[in-house]
């Protein structure tokens, strides 16, 4: 019961913050109605309208993206239309004159209790829209309620949490309403104050709606929002926290699962010399939304074999330099009974998309079976937090011992090989395989990256420098940054950066950043109709030569022909700060993320 309680009071604390200004208007420009019947139902619309897009909003994907998108078209119009109706009472009385006739009907052939129910049917479709525009600041409270959805995935919980946020900034709107009509009602002591009142509440209306339609509620006065209530909010946090830390059977770092990818790797002995004790059953499948290789498989149907289950994603670079030890250890061990199971649980929208990860998996040599999972549900099943993970479960059905990240190869089939002889399994090598990737399945270099995975899109991306920052989910003109420090980077060009990606409108748009690591990767997706998109690549305003990556050549020209990660730079000696650069010489790119090694 606390948690929600806190995201309630987290929900309260929005009053104070700028970012409630831009829906102010479409709240107060009822305060001239009884507030049982008008503005206590636009309120229950807007807090529900705003906990269901914000939980589809959790769920991620491109439908998703499109119908919230014609959503905020709709509520754009309608709300835009209330204003209009406002600042010209005589256009607001025809525009009316079909509904009255409706509800004159409807009270001559019902009780008169009817006709009031639907009376508040204007305010709440109202209140709908106004949810499905209202996106206030991520402070701490919402940010861990939206942080909780991603990682766990939209549930019936989420969405309880998101109706108690909105339900408690609905109730200090509602105090600030009740206080507003008042002030209303001493205002309107004449006919021509009130027409004047009403006037004016249309004008901030309308400007509700233009300051929404262009990215301003979100993108200037998320910068101002009041550090006071952050701190506020930061205290709630921490009392979420401890009662999660609390609960019981709460296991150490579970409450705060990283939906990140992973070079780190933390030193453990030789797998000869752990105890590899019990750590629970194999947890089930059953929420796996299709298979690769393979028929659907269940923990009842392995029994008897040793099964390695890892949890990648193809776009990945930490995953993808596993592939060539995952692929040899598959065909060395198969006879002597180990699985290699793979758990595709994807990141960005496209990953989603079943042809995306079956060529994936047919040009990367996966021939052991892959268990689609895009609702998350094996990765919550087995308590996951990372990419890449291994999970190693033994003849009887127990897991035995579990890694995250890259590197720790040898202490892994080292778990490997005391499995299967204590399955039984006579002659089990005690060699280690070596395997030589290639291209973006190669291993990083000697020397650890620097530079740090970066995301394009806005809801997760830092150190963006272009001049004017981001224009959120429109189409605007960036300018390059004159200089960038490390880990900046900047845009130029026509570009619209929606929350997981950046997309080019006109060709000639660039991205710029400077790095410090060996090897540069960079997601990419071709243009919505699924057209190649050419792109040269510059490294410190030269061709990079023998500097090029796996999918560029020596003058740095390469075509972007799919939705994966690309190499775009590989230094030949040394991991020195450099400038690099991206052209795209056609529109429609699509860029998500930089990843280095």
């Amino acid at each position: 019961m606390l948690i929600p309680l806190v995201a309630y009071l987290g929900g309260v604390l929005t009053i104070l913050s700028p970012c409630v200004l831009p829906v102010l208007p479409f709240v107060f420009a009822r305060a001239d109605r009884p507030f049982v019947s008008h503005g206590l139902p636009m309120l229950a619309g807007m807090a529900v309208a705003f906990a269901a897009v914000a939980t589809l909003a959790a769920v991620g994907g491109g439908w998703v993206v499109g119908l919230n998108q014609y959503g905020r078209y709709a509520a754009i119009a309608m709300l835009a239309v209330f204003g209009i109706t406002m600042l010209v009472p005589s256009l607001a009385d025809r525009l009316s004159q079909p509904f009255v006739a409706l509800g004159n009907r409807l009270a001559e052939s019902a009780s008169a209790a009817r006709p009031a129910r639907f009376a508040a049917l204007s305010p709440l479709l109202l209140g709908i829209a106004t949810g499905m525009l209202w996106a206030p600041c991520a402070g701490p409270i919402l940010g861990l309620i939206l942080t909780s959805a991603a990682l766990n995935g939209a549930s019936a919980g989420t969405s309880v949490l998101l109706l108690a946020y909105a339900a408690g900034a609905c109730t200090s709107l509602a105090v600030a309403l009740l206080f507003g009509g008042r002030l209303f009602a001493l205002l309107k002591g004449t006919l021509s104050a009130g027409v004047m009142v009403r006037r004016v509440a249309g004008a901030a209306v309308l400007a509700g709606v233009g300051t929404i339609a262009l990215g301003l509620d979100t993108e200037v006065l998320s910068r101002i929002s009041l550090g006071s209530t952050t701190a506020l909010e930061q205290s709630l946090v921490r009392r979420i926290e401890m009662n999660r830390s609390n609960a019981p059977g709460a296991a150490s770092g579970a409450g705060k699962p990283e939906l990140v990818r992973t070079a780190s790797t933390t030193a453990v002995p030789p797998a000869r010399q752990l105890a590899l004790a019990p750590e629970g059953p194999f947890p089930p499948l059953t929420g796996a939304t299709g298979w690769i290789n393979s028929a659907p498989l269940t923990p009842e149907a392995l029994r008897g074999k040793v099964v390695l289950v890892d949890f990648w994603t193809y776009s990945c670079i930490n995953c993808l330099r596993t592939v060539p030890y995952l692929r040899a250890w598959a065909q060395k061990y198969r006879d002597a009974g180990l699985v290699v199971l793979g758990v595709h649980t994807p990141e960005f929208a496209f990953e989603k998309r079943t042809a995306n990860v079956v060529k994936a998996a047919k040009d990367l040599g996966i021939d052991f079976p892959v268990a689609l999972d895009n609702d998350f549900a094996v990765w919550r099943a087995f308590g996951n937090r990372a990419w890449p993970a291994f999970y190693f479960i033994d003849a009887q059905g127990q897991m035995r011992h579990h890694q995250f990240g890259e590197d720790q190869y040898e202490e892994a089939e080292a778990v490997l090989q005391q499995l299967l002889s204590e399955a039984g399994q006579p002659r089990v090598p005690s060699t280690f395989v070596a395997p030589q990737g290639v291209g973006t399945q190669a291993a990083p270099g000697r020397s650890p990256a620097q530079s740090q995975e970066t995301y394009l899109g806005h809801q997760r991306t830092h150190d963006f420098a272009s001049p004017g920052g981001i224009a959120r989910d429109r189409a605007s003109d960036y300018p390059l940054a004159a200089a960038l420090r490390n880990d900046q980077w900047s845009l130029g060009g026509n570009w619209t950066v929606e929350a997981e990606r950046a997309v080019l409108n006109r060709a000639g748009g660039r991205i710029a950043y400077r790095f410090q690591a060996r090897d540069l990767h960079l997601v990419l997706g071709p243009s919505a109709d699924g057209k190649p998109v050419r792109f040269i690549v510059r490294v410190d305003g030269k061709a990079p030569l023998a500097d090029h990556g796996f999918d560029t050549d020596p003058e740095g020209r390469g075509t972007i022909d799919g939705e994966r990660l690309y190499q775009l730079v590989r230094q030949s000696a040394g991991s020195k700060s450099r400038l690099f650069e991206i052209e795209f010489l056609d529109s429609g790119a699509q860029a998500y993320a930089f990843t280095f090694g």
